[in-house]
């Protein structure tokens, strides 16, 4: 081994490296429980190292992509840090996406090897038959999730590999280690690259802002192919030597229940899941006294769910966590003794995170001026694969563009005012979708709200809102009449509609997209 190599060996602090270390530290600390499995944190080292050895052994090499398809288990966890280790990329695909989408994430990313639960490996070689056919591995998890298709290998013989460990990866600084689809706006995903650089610096902002320690007890509900509950928690948790509950889905019974089996002590879920929780018949029996940290993302939390939360569950301290994909995800953090005083906001820039707002010459604007929101930090993506174009836009003038829309107070504190796309322009002015979400959350009847534009003949777009009802007999017009009220007449919604549920993809986020096509015709007349 050359002298620089081997001092970039021993300066090597990558996500691979995180197992052992933790493992060194943390030894017969249980670091995760999945059903009936649970992996102390040298055993979770000791299966991670057989696994990149079986990659190793698979003829996978560092750079080549491998796709993982999956619900939540210990496997994804393990496959996240072993494909690390050997400087493998791994490609985590949302399990909501058809064949055709799949098949898009595997040709654009070029993905050789391809992991999948054995429930949706029918859909995963459905996948890959309507791909380029690049991929020339298949493997199943074996979750008793359906019978895998012909022709696919148990994962299991990858962890329990018994073959040599291979001659350590360097894996740099700014090596990419994963590529992230966006769920974002556009017809097509686009890949952010994650390197190790992005992800530690990343973790280290989580663990400091958000107060992460080794002795949490954490569940961890909300899909691991999403960045948000995959670094900002779970890997955050094996690097700090915290233990892991990892359930398959965030259904709100097992949720509470795994609470109260496993005292844990530390909760993420987006605001709609909050809500689930809190509407949910367990939600008063069972005990989750030793709940002592809640983490919310995706959207702000609604003052009204707020003050609910702080009313049920008094021991609970929050955090929102805002931020994107591209960021690893984190950019800002609203800490506990800031969530009532500053309601909405998305608080300040984690420790690691510079965050500005600028107009559209990407100049910034005084405080209390609407712009777009701009971050500088070591979390950012490296671009995004194979799209020079994206990557030069969103990174213009040397600030990584969030696409998102802001103000900075006076103190420092963001508001995220909307999505550029979310933005209603309705009679000339416009309308923030969330504002108007805000003031209807206010109504004693309502659980749940969307607020989003359709197209108008007369009004261009037409504020338009689909509400949840918490009991039955919740009357549209009275609603729109309440909304008055409280808004100002042009910001009102113009459509009220009363629906039994909100569509959500797996991370919580409410589908906009889908309800401005299911109530577009409303417009129309």
């Amino acid at each position: 081994m050359s002298t620089p190599h081997a001092v970039a060996r021993a300066r090597q602090h990558s996500l691979g490296d995180i197992p052992r270390r933790s493992a060194r530290r943390n030894g017969p600390k249980t670091a995760i429980v999945n059903g009936d499995t649970r992996l102390s944190f040298t055993e979770l080292d000791a299966v991670v190292d057989r696994t990149a050895a079986a990659i190793d052994a698979a003829g996978l090499v560092k750079g080549d992509r491998l796709a993982l398809l999956s619900h939540n288990c210990w496997q994804f966890a393990v496959l996240s840090f072993a494909t690390a280790r050997r400087g493998v990329v791994l490609v985590p695909v949302n399990f909501m996406l058809n064949p055709e989408e799949i098949a898009y994430v595997l040709d654009h990313s070029g993905a050789v090897a391809f992991v999948a639960e054995d429930g949706l490996t029918d859909t995963a070689e459905k996948a890959i038959a309507a791909s380029a056919g690049a991929v020339t591995r298949r493997l199943f998890i074996p979750l008793d999730t359906g019978a895998p298709q012909p022709g696919w290998t148990d994962v299991t013989t990858w962890l329990e590999h018994d073959g040599p460990l291979p001659d350590d990866v360097l894996v740099a600084d700014d090596d990419p280690v994963r590529l992230m689809y966006t769920s974002g706006t556009e017809s097509r995903p686009k890949g952010a690259i994650l390197t190790g650089r992005a992800l530690l610096w990343q973790y280290a902002s989580c663990a400091i802002d958000g107060e992460m320690t080794g002795d949490d007890i954490e569940v961890h509900a909300l899909p691991l192919y999403h960045c948000a509950q995959l670094d900002c928690f779970l890997n955050v948790d094996v690097y700090t030597g915290a233990t892991s509950i990892i359930l398959p889905a965030p259904q709100p019974a097992a949720i509470l229940s795994a609470i109260a089996e496993h005292g844990a002590t530390k909760l993420f879920a987006p605001p709609t899941v909050w809500i689930a929780l809190l509407r949910s018949p367990e939600f008063d029996t069972t005990d989750l006294s030793t709940l002592r940290k809640g983490y919310y993302g995706a959207s702000p939390m609604p003052v009204e769910i707020l003050h609910e939360l702080r009313g049920r569950l008094p021991q609970v301290r929050f955090w929102n966590f805002y931020g994107q994909t591209e960021m690893a995800p984190l950019a800002t953090i609203l800490r506990p003794d800031e969530q009532l005083p500053r309601a909405g906001s998305a608080g300040r820039p984690a420790i690691n995170v510079e965050t500005i707002v600028v107009d559209d010459n990407d100049e910034p604007v005084p405080p209390g001026t609407v712009g777009e929101i701009v971050h500088r930090s070591p979390h950012a993506t490296l671009g995004y694969y194979r799209d020079e174009e994206k990557t030069a836009e969103a990174f213009r003038n040397g600030w990584f563009h969030s696409g998102d829309l802001g103000i900075l107070d006076e103190d420092g504190y963001l508001r995220v005012v909307d999505r550029k796309k979310d933005m209603i322009k309705t009679g000339g002015e416009n309308v923030a979708s969330r504002e108007v979400e805000e003031a209807l959350y206010q109504h004693p009847g309502i659980a749940e709200v969307a607020v989003f534009g359709i197209d108008h003949p007369h009004w261009i777009e037409a504020v338009t809102a689909v509400v949840v009802p918490k009991e039955p007999g919740l009357d549209p017009d009275e609603v729109v009449s309440f909304s008055k009220s409280v808004l100002a007449g042009f910001k009102a919604p113009k459509y009220v509609v009363v629906a039994d549920a909100l569509p959500k993809n797996p991370s919580g986020k409410i589908l906009k997209r889908e309800l401005r096509q299911r109530y577009g015709h409303l417009g129309q007349g």
